[in-house]
């Protein structure tokens, strides 16, 4: 069977996946793009945004792992768009015309809206169900390969707390936030399941590897 994975995620040294005070403006409310500088200053998240250039040490060799093997992606409705987008029918994320995942995405959403067909690939479906059938649901999309459970945190947490998640990838970035969403919450004992290693880089940040044991 394919795996559920959680890929590159960024958490604050006390835990925020994201700041308070999301906004169409502020995605990531007052924590901006902190949490996410590592990663622009690799070659592959500058070529991901048109740029040039970057690093090609630890952390780009962890995001170039972003593509290979994944068949599906499955996303709550905080990534997708900012607070009330399900109002607006002309919104279709936030990444453009072709958005960086191209494979189906499964969006969770309590506002099932009709699919958006993007260019390279990507096909964002809308769904409102619990964990466990939108698995089964991007695993038969995914056809046999990995299906991404790509965040946000509440709805990592949701993933991780109903046993699904087979490997995880959290990136600790050396900031406080103070407040947003934690991506902990509610999972003390989390790690009794799972193998788990870091890796420190000279870019400031610590890469941690979840591994199901026995997987």
């Amino acid at each position: 069977m394919s795996h559920a994975r959680v890929q590159h995620v960024s958490i604050s040294l006390d835990g925020f996946a994201t700041g308070e005070g999301q906004s169409l403006e502020a995605p990531f409310g007052h924590a901006g793009e902190r949490l996410h500088d590592w990663m622009f200053a690799t070659r592959w998240g500058r070529a991901m945004v048109g740029g040039t250039g970057g690093t090609e040490g630890v952390d780009d060799a962890f995001l170039r792992l972003f593509a290979p093997g994944i068949g599906a992606e499955i996303m709550g409705a905080g990534k997708f768009g900012y607070p009330g987008w399900h109002e607006d029918p002309e919104w279709k994320g936030a990444w453009g015309p072709n958005p960086p995942f191209h494979t189906p995405v499964f969006v969770l959403t309590h506002h099932p809206r009709p699919s958006i067909e993007m260019e390279g690939g990507t096909t964002f479906h809308f769904i409102d169900a619990p964990p466990a059938e939108a698995l089964e649901t991007a695993r038969e999309a995914a056809g046999g390969q990995d299906v991404r459970i790509g965040g946000g945190p509440t709805m990592i947490r949701d993933f991780l707390a109903a046993g699904l998640v087979d490997h995880m990838h959290i990136v600790v970035v050396p900031i406080l936030l103070g407040r947003g969403v934690r991506l902990w919450d509610g999972l003390e004992g989390l790690e009794q399941d799972y193998e788990v290693e870091a890796v420190s880089t000279p870019g400031g940040v610590t890469h941690l590897t979840f591994a199901r044991a026995g997987r």
